[in-house]
Parts: structure tokens; sequence; C-alpha cells
């Protein structure tokens, strides 16, 4: 028996070898598991991998890596599965599935966490929270840690505390001709610095070591919703009001439809909306009062900011987000001009389908005094990042809402420097990889790029190609 590929045909008794020098498990096409080991969260990917090697360590990335090398096999590297752009699988290659990998080590005193890929925000959350602290995570606790920090890395604290990528202070990564090796400001340091933010191009990264800062258990945060008609006065009093803001306050707007909610009248149920989502870090006090003009940005449906467990705020939106349906994201950093508000709100009127949605996101703080040139994140002087997300739970007509998407991302990126958030690009497309990072910064990720991966095994990715491949 053997198993095709798109380069190869693996014999059972390689597969078979492979297999028997590896903790973990591999899961070939026509197993019982093979269905549910192929399937990430975004069904817009449909993809049938040759090999699925589920990892139990480091020793069983090591392995899959250079078995992939030796057998000529395009390789997909696993983390939490909701890669938008499919960079999670792939069709006749190998998936290296690091989703069993979910170890955590938190160290209160020194401020610090070890974390493996496979866990998920609410993984790490958990365990970082039974101490009152936390580093930076993402809107949706079911999203997989390793993406979402080597993007960069997008969240609730990042005005407080930065990226995700910023807390990153160590990591240990699998390069593509096997080796381990340790990355931080003293070991590495261009590794160091290309791994936070330059994306999944330069190994498998095995372990994390984050940053950890004092945060709940309780916050202040939640939804306020206010009617389409308010859309405009409520995005700009939005807009005249983040910048006096105080850093412990992350805000972000959601043009979105309101979904049946028991909270929310039921004349408004499946109409268009404008939701000010936020969070504030500090004290019960002074976040009352940072949050007070929010509430008076118009005239409000619903008002549900309140107290709550920081685990409640990173999971809030979870519901919305399940696994299954058909996504496109796409991005662009934007001024907050009022052209970009009347394009983003003429825009918010042709969303193509009821869970399709346009988010302004606050940044500044703690995000901006990051120096330009110390990560491969480089866009500090954004103010807002306009994510525009295509989705729907069928594939009937989802390319039409994709290139809604794609229209809507180039009349914002007019309002802008025509950058793109590297973990919302939508497309694998070198030109939206460029416009990600200014040009001395892609110049430095190539020279990275050709010292660790020179032939390009990991091109599954926001691809910064090797000078080689040029």
């Amino acid at each position: 028996m053997s198993t095709e590929t798109a380069n190869s045909v693996l014999g059972e008794a390689t597969i078979g070898e492979l297999e028997a020098e590896l903790r973990g498990t591999v899961v070939r096409p026509g197993d019982a598991s093979y269905e549910e080991a192929r399937t990430i969260w975004n069904a817009a990917h449909d993809r049938k991998p040759a090999l699925v090697v589920r990892c139990a360590g480091t020793a069983d990335v090591m392995r899959a890596v250079e078995f992939a090398r030796s057998q000529d096999l395009r390789v997909a590297v696993r983390g939490g599965a909701h890669s938008i752009a499919g960079f999670s699988t792939c069709d006749g290659g190998i998936v290296i599935d690091l989703s069993a990998m979910k170890g955590a080590w938190v160290d209160p005193v020194r401020r610090r966490a070890v974390a493996q890929p496979g866990l998920t925000w609410a993984d790490l959350d958990r365990e970082t929270q039974a101490f009152g602290l936390a580093t930076p995570g993402g809107l949706v606790s079911t999203t997989g840690i390793a993406g979402f920090t080597l993007g960069g890395g997008l969240g609730w604290l990042v005005r407080r505390h930065g990226l995700a990528s910023d807390n990153l202070v160590a990591a240990d990564i699998v390069t593509a001709d096997g080796r381990f090796v340790h990355a931080s400001a003293d070991e590495n340091p261009d590794l160091f610095w290309a791994l936070r933010g330059g994306g999944g191009n330069f190994g498998v990264v095995t372990s994390f070591e984050y940053e950890l800062h004092p945060v709940g258990p309780q916050v202040l945060a939640g939804l306020i919703f206010y009617p389409l008609d308010e859309a405009q006065q409520v995005i700009k009093g939005w807009r005249d009001q983040i910048a006096g803001m105080p850093d412990e306050l992350t805000t972000l707007v959601n043009l979105t439809t309101a979904p049946p909610l028991p909270f929310l009248p039921e004349e408004v149920h499946g109409t268009r909306i404008v939701v000010i989502a936020g969070m504030h870090s500090g004290s019960a006090d002074a976040a009352e009062a940072a949050v007070r003009p929010l509430r008076t940005l118009g005239t409000p449906i619903a008002d549900v900011m309140g107290p709550m467990p920081y685990v409640a705020m990173q999971s809030l939106l979870d519901p919305l987000w399940t696994s299954g349906a058909y996504n496109y994201f796409t991005s662009a950093f934007i001024d907050a001009s009022d052209a970009a508000i009347d394009a983003v709100t003429q825009r918010h009127l042709t969303t193509p389908t009821p869970a399709s949605e346009l988010h302004l996101h606050q940044l500044g703080g703690a995000f901006s005094r990051v120096p330009a040139d110390a990560t491969a994140f480089s866009q500090r002087d954004a103010g807002v990042l306009c994510n525009v997300v295509a989705r729907a739970p069928e594939p009937t007509g989802f390319e039409e809402h994709a290139a809604w998407a794609r229209e809507a991302r180039e009349e914002m990126a007019r309002h802008g420097n025509g950058a793109t958030y590297v973990n919302f690009t939508g497309d694998a497309a070198e030109d939206k990889v460029r416009a990600s990072y200014p040009r001395g910064v892609h110049d430095r990720l190539v020279r990275v790029k050709d010292e660790y991966d020179p032939t390009n095994l990991f091109r599954l990715n926001q691809n910064i190609r090797p000078s080689s491949t040029r």
C-alpha cells in the first residue's frame, strides 16, 4: 500500500518507519480519525493532506521536519488551526499538528510563562489567571497562541501591554534543517526579532516564553449597542475620545448585524447595528470613569458593559466564532478621518451576510511606544486597524462574499498607508506580505529566512521568500 502525495508516493514501510520513531501518532487517509484530523476551523479550506503527524513533543517535531524534507513534502504547521488563509492544512503534503502539545508552566515570582504551541488562549489564560496574571491574548479564546503571537497578536490588552509578540521574551524553534534553536534577545537575536511579527516563516516554534502582567481577575468590560442611524455620530464620537483614553482601556467598533440575544429588543434582531466593545484592566473606580463617555455616544439599544472576570471577556465572543463556517478576513491600517468613517459606514450597508462585519480596532498606548525596529511588527504609528470579515455558514456564494471583503479592504486602505496586518491578509499573496512590512524590515526578514530556511520549506504562511527562490 502507498499514500499518494503531490510530489511522491509514500510507501507504507516508509510511513511505518516514521510512526515507529514518534511518541505521537500518524493519521493517514482512510484512518477512522482522518476526517477529524484534516478539518480546520475555517471551512473555506477543504484540504486533504497525505499525512497528519500529531506530535507529542519536540522530538516528534524534529523527526516530522526531517521526514518532510527527505520526502520533499509540502509542509503545513498547525497549532490552534484558526489560520484564516488556510495555512494549517494542505493537499498532498504533511501537516505537523502541534495541538496535543499543551504544556504550560507559570512562574508567578518572575512573572513568566512557558507555553507549548498547542495551547489556545483559553488554556493559557486559565493557567496565568490562577496567579492574577496575563499576557496579551486574542479576542476569541479558542484561537491558538502560536500563529497569533508570531504574526503580532492584537487583543484587549494591546494598549496597556502591547501585542502578544511584544511580550515574547524567548522561543524554542525547530528549523528547516531539523536543528533545535533557542532565540532570545541574547541568543540568536536576529531570529528572535523575526519571530516577533514575521509569522511562521522560520521554523516550528515548540515553546513560547511570555512576560506576564497583573491583570484581573475582575475587569470592567463588555458591549454597548447603538442603532444604525447613529453610526456616524457614534463612530466619530468614539474617534474623538480615543486619543485621550488611558492605556488601561482598549476599545473597538464593530459594525455588525444584531444577533438574537435576550437583552436586545426583538425588533432589532437581524438588523445592522453598531457596537462599542471594550475592556479596562485597571482599578474599578478608574475604569468606570474611563468608560462613561462610551455610554453617551448616542442612544444605546443595550448597555452590557460592567464588571466581569477577565477570562469571561476573553471568551465573550466565542459563541459567534464557532468552527465550521466559511471565513475570509482582510485588513488595513487606517486613519480615523471623517472620510474613512464615511467609507466604513457605507460599506456596512452592503455586508453580504449577517455574520459579515467591519471592525475598527483602537491602537496607541503601549503598542505605539515599542520602537519600530525592535520587532518585525513595525506598523507602530497606526492609530486604527480596520478588519473586514466575510463569514457565512454555507459555501454558496462565498466567493462573492470574499470579493466584497477584498473590495472593502482596498477602499479602506486608501485612508491609510496601504499596510496590512499580517495575521489578517486574507490571501497568500506576495503583494499583501510586502504591504505588511516596510521595505527595510522585509529585507531584514529575507536575510533571516536565508539563514534558517534557505529552501523555503516553511512556505505555507504569509511567505517571506528566501533569496534562492527569487
